[in-house]
């Protein structure tokens, strides 16, 4: 997570959407870095409005808006699955070399999920809140170069990015079948990606 405070904005980092890239970007340029621990670095809105949004408020009166990035929820997955078969996983639990990419979002559809494929929700982590806190801003993953001109016109910055945290490169497509039984029942990811101009 990247707070500007001047700017009144706040970076959410969702997992894998290139955010780590950013971060390292524009680390010297924010007035806040959260890099670990993990579920701090990678709060989501509800997280963010418990602990971080009452610092802003009660301390200088000031509500930031959020930004955030969405990848295309198939290609999330994909990426999540990729990640999880990098050498170093070798023997984890959490690893997906025993199961193919549609073994693993058939896993991922399931109200009990099996550990290697609990990677979250996309539409969870930019829920809004009751009390209104929620994403100002959205990015498409796939759309760099909006992102990257809405950061440089309200940072005033040039950014120079290099590729970072890397899921290993490999084809990966679904069956029919389980692709339509995964945009059915997450219906909603599909209409918030699509509404992302």
């Amino acid at each position: 997570m990247l707070i500007f405070f001047k700017e009144r904005l706040a970076f959410l980092s969702m997992p894998k959407t290139g955010t780590t890239a950013y971060e390292t970007a524009l680390a010297s340029r924010a007035d806040m870095v959260i890099s670990e621990p993990p579920m701090l670095k990678h709060a989501p809105v509800y997280r963010y409005n418990r602990f971080v949004r009452p610092m802003f408020l009660k301390v200088c009166d000031v509500e930031l808006e959020l930004m955030c990035v969405m990848r295309e929820p198939i290609s999330w997955l994909g990426s999540w699955y990729r990640y999880r078969r990098r050498p170093f996983m070798q023997g984890k639990p959490n690893a997906t070399f025993h199961v193919s990419f549609d073994e693993f979002v058939l896993a991922y559809m399931k109200g009990n999920k099996p550990g290697f494929a609990d990677v979250g929700s996309q539409l969870n982590f930019m829920a809004p809140q009751p009390n209104g806190t929620k994403i100002t801003h959205y990015f498409r993953y796939e759309d760099q170069a909006r992102l990257r001109n809405f950061l440089q016109e309200r940072l005033d910055v040039h950014l120079d990015l290099r590729r970072e945290n890397v899921s290993p490169q490999m084809e990966l497509s679904l069956s029919p079948d389980v692709e339509e039984r995964f945009r059915r029942k997450f219906s909603e990811e599909f209409v918030l990606y699509d509404s992302i101009a």
